[in-house]
């Protein structure tokens, strides 16, 4: 198994403030705007891209959640080992709202097609927009299309988009693995 790195830790940080840069231009104070990060690992995103525009960019009105679509995946009964469900925290109302959901790896996008079922529970959304670390453009198996995307790369089936995230992996970096 090889491994190729994609970003080190310099150019996710440079990513990761251009993306927040690209929400205060959509969103400017974020009146009417939250942020939902993808249980598992789309939290480590959105929680580092609310602090860079809260401790940065002097946001003040970032309303963060994190959402859990594990039993609204559409292969949830194909595993092999039980499921363990992640905590879902949205404790404010998202009716009327501008969300953006942001997730690390946009892959086949069925973990956004979960997630746009799952936030129904919660109300109904003015509007839902996308932002992904990572656009994996050619392994689609829905028609879904970041609105802020930090890289695209072209990966072929066998190989991995892998995202380490200092506060769980010690390290910011994303390497592109070969099974």
């Amino acid at each position: 198994m090889s491994q190729k790195v994609l970003l080190n830790e310099k150019e996710v940080n440079i990513i990761l403030h251009r993306l927040a840069c690209q929400l205060i231009e959509k969103h400017n104070d974020f009146s009417n705007a939250v942020l939902i990060g993808l249980q598992p690992r789309g939290v480590f995103l959105a929680d580092r891209i609310a602090k860079i525009l809260k401790e940065d960019y002097k946001v003040k009105n970032i309303q963060l959640g994190h959402l859990d679509i594990t039993f609204f995946r559409d292969d949830f009964r194909r595993s092999h080992k039980p499921l363990e469900a992640n905590s879902t925290k949205i404790d404010f109302l998202v009716e009327d709202k501008n969300i953006v959901f942001i997730d690390d790896v946009l892959y086949t996008g069925r973990s956004i097609r979960a997630a746009l079922t799952a936030i129904q529970s919660f109300g109904r959304p003015n509007e839902i927009e996308l932002l992904t670390l990572i656009d994996r453009r050619f392994s689609r198996h829905l028609p879904i299309q970041p609105d802020y995307r930090g890289r695209q790369v072209d990966v072929i089936n066998n190989e991995k988009v892998k995202v380490n995230w200092k506060e769980h992996d010690s390290e910011d970096s994303v390497y592109l693995i070969e099974k």
